[in-house]
């Protein structure tokens, strides 16, 4: 008896530490209370009221881009789905990603934007990467012709000020990003607002890292909470 329940209170523990995953295939990436599994800056990120939580202020502000950076793997075909409050600036969430080489919490790659102002969220944007890659409204196709790195407009998925006005300002959102071979589909509260097939062979990204984004420039607070992902390509 006494070793049936040393070996029941052992398997307790190995379940404990072993992420859960729901019936919808989904994976939990942060816990609700702590920052086990995430890599910042200690100065500007933290956890309050259950929300992954990053502030600049005056006092404290941020002299480049900083970003807090998933250690739970690197991620291929997915989708990701979170919530997000912003108050003031702008912020993102980075996949597919890469840190730059000697230069601590700073990330380049794709990154699904948003904003507390009323043109960016929804678009993506290559963060040390090409730049704007698909704005809000947008389905693009990304080519390199004679060495040159083009976006080219080749549909629409709505329109921008339409999609917009779904969403809530210094509130919370629910932001999905779905990513399948080169092609990634950005939603913000179930609204699509950018597509983008990566043609751009020279440059383009299979696999990489996740990070969230605090921007440099006016005092900002951003907070995530109930990120999940489910891996197309798990077994």
């Amino acid at each position: 008896m006494r070793y049936l329940t040393t070996l029941c209170l052992m398997t307790v523990g190995l379940l404990a530490i072993v992420p859960v995953r729901a019936d919808d295939g989904f994976v939990s990436l942060f816990d609700g209370k702590s920052l086990k599994g995430w890599d910042g800056n200690p100065a500007f990120w933290s956890v309050q009221d259950g929300a992954i939580t990053g502030i600049t202020t005056p006092e404290n502000p941020t002299k480049g881009n900083t970003f807090l950076i998933c250690r739970q793997g690197d991620v291929k075909d997915f989708e990701l789905q979170l919530e997000y409050k912003i108050v003031g600036g702008n912020s993102g969430v980075q996949y597919r990603s890469f840190e730059v080489e000697n230069s601590p919490w700073v990330v380049g790659g794709y990154q699904a934007d948003f904003e507390a102002g009323k043109t960016y969220s929804g678009i993506l944007y290559g963060e040390r990467f090409r730049g704007i890659l698909a704005n809000r409204g947008q389905r693009t196709e990304l080519t390199r012709e004679d060495g040159k790195f083009k976006v080219n407009v080749v549909g629409s998925v709505g329109n921008s000020d339409s999609i917009q006005a779904q969403i809530k300002n210094e509130d919370w959102n629910t932001y999905t990003i779905t990513a399948r071979g080169f092609h990634f589909v950005h939603r913000i509260n179930g609204v699509v607002t950018a597509e983008c097939t990566d043609n751009d062979a020279q440059e383009r990204r299979d696999s990489g890292i996740i990070a969230l984004q605090l921007h440099a420039g006016p005092p900002m607070k951003v907070q995530f909470r109930n990120i999940r992902i489910k891996h197309f390509n798990a077994n």
